[in-house]
Formats: structure tokens, sequence, C-alpha cells
């Protein structure tokens, strides 16, 4: 489909910038349901470890705001981003709060750690940044050496449906104090044979001292049901051993078919 981008809002000053470079405004569009994930993401360890965590790790952890929901709650914290921009604004945040600037910029799909960890999460769909097979296994590969035997991965992935038309458009609002964001996605191309999906995403910002659109493009990996399991297999390193909708509901526990999209997997380290 195409973007109502040109007709909507007109006036605005239009930026055709990287969104991760405004980690800002990132925090903001993305941060509704940072509570929902940090119940999420310490439930999990309730239901599915052998004993209670106290080591956590992002990669992919951008702005880091669930890094730093969890420092709140006394937990040790790392992660990893490509985005110095990024890195720089969690490790100030972390900083600020009296916590260790413990983020770090490296590639998602070739890092190692220096002690293992008893969870990791990446839950809002940046694991399919990684364009090739090889990369997405080596990622796997490389979190598997990085999260303690028995401990878990809570992997979240927009799939592909298979027996149903995908979402094709997605909006929502944002605010904090005198700051508003309205964001908007929406598919640009599909490409099931290389695997490649394209997205437009604005993000229109208005301050009291004026407003302006962000005008970016994502360029992200697509995976079927079927397709993620092969490779979660193929890695070596995990087990599925539940998996949620984005809903976050540890109650509500998901069968993965061709229906689905917004998935996340419970993965258990088998190293």
């Amino acid at each position: 489909m195409t973007s109502n981008s040109k007709t909507a809002s007109t006036a605005l000053e239009i930026r055709e910038e990287s969104i991760y470079d405004h980690p800002k405004y990132y925090d903001l569009v993305f941060g509704a349901d940072c509570a929902a994930e940090i119940r999420f993401i310490l439930g999990c360890g309730n239901l599915f470890l052998d004993r209670a965590p106290k080591r956590f790790f992002e990669p992919a952890c951008g702005t880091g705001r669930l890094i730093h929901a969890l420092a709140k709650r006394g937990y040790e914290v790392a992660g990893l981003d490509l985005n110095e921009k990024a890195i720089d604004f969690c490790n100030a945040r972390l900083t600020r709060q009296g916590f260790n600037p413990s983020t770090y910029v490296a590639d998602m799909s070739d890092f190692k750690t220096k002690k293992r960890y008893d969870i990791g999460f990446n839950t809002i769909n940046s694991f399919r940044h990684l364009s090739s097979e090889t990369a997405a296994k080596k990622h796997l590969q490389c979190m598997g050496r990085s999260i303690r035997k028995g401990g878990l991965y809570l992997l979240g992935v927009h799939l592909t449906p298979s027996e149903v038309p995908p979402s094709e458009t997605e909006s929502w609002s944002a605010r904090r104090g005198h700051l508003s964001i309205n964001t908007h996605m929406w598919t640009k191309q599909r490409d099931p044979k290389r695997r490649v999906e394209r997205f437009g995403i604005q993000f229109d910002v208005h301050r009291p001292t004026g407003s302006f659109r962000i005008l970016d493009e994502l360029v992200l990996r697509s995976y079927t049901a079927s397709q993620i399991n092969r490779l979660i297999r193929s890695s070596g390193c995990w087990e599925t051993i539940e998996t949620f909708s984005f809903a976050y509901d540890l109650d509500d526990p998901i069968e993965v078919d061709g229906t689905c999209e917004d998935v996340v997997y419970v993965l258990r380290c088998i190293e």
C-alpha cells in the first residue's frame, strides 16, 4: 500500500532521517508497553527458570527503556546496539540514576559477553534487522554463549502469516509533558522470495517551539512460522518452550500457526 503522508499534515517540515538517530523521540514512541513488557520478562523468569533471575541482557537495546526499568528494580543489566546515539542516551540515563553505564556499541550477530546471563530479551522485532539467514543464525549462537544453560531468551518477532492477509498499516500516539508524537507505519513492499519487507515510518513531532516530521524506511527480513522454527532449530542452542502474543499475557499462551503475526518465543538455552 502507499502512504498517506503527502496528504496529511502537509504543512510539516519533512526531515528524511533515521528514527534511530533520535533516541529521545524513539524512547517516547516505543515506551508505552514498558510496564507490560517488564511484568512479562520477570514473569517468564518465575515460570520457566530453576532459580530467580538476577542478570538480564538485551541485544539491540536501543535507548534502554527496559534495561533502565530492570536496573531500578535492583537487577544486573547489560545490552548492546549498533547505534552510538542510542547507546549514549541509554548510558547517560543509567548514569543519572546512579547505575553502571553497562551498554555498548556492537553488532548483534557478532559479539561476546564477559559473563553469562539468566535472561536475554529482544521483544519488539529488532531481530528482523538482521538481513540474512547467516546473520540471524550467528545472532542466536552468540546469544547461546551469553545466556547460561537453562536460561531464557525472549524473542519477539512479527511473522508474515501464510493463511490470512498480513497487516499493512499501524498508527499510534504518545505524549510526555509538552512533547507529543504521532507515529504512522505502513508497508511499502513485500518480496517473499527474497524475504525482504520495506516499511515506511514517520514521526510527527509536536513541541511548543514547532512541529516537524521525521520520515524513514525500515528494511526487515521476513519470517513465516515455519521459517523461524527452522532457524531456531538450526542454531543448535535453543529449544522453544512456550509462545505468547504481544499482549504479554502469561495466562494465555498461544499456538503459533499460519494466522499469527506478533509472537514472543520463549527459548531455553540448551548449550
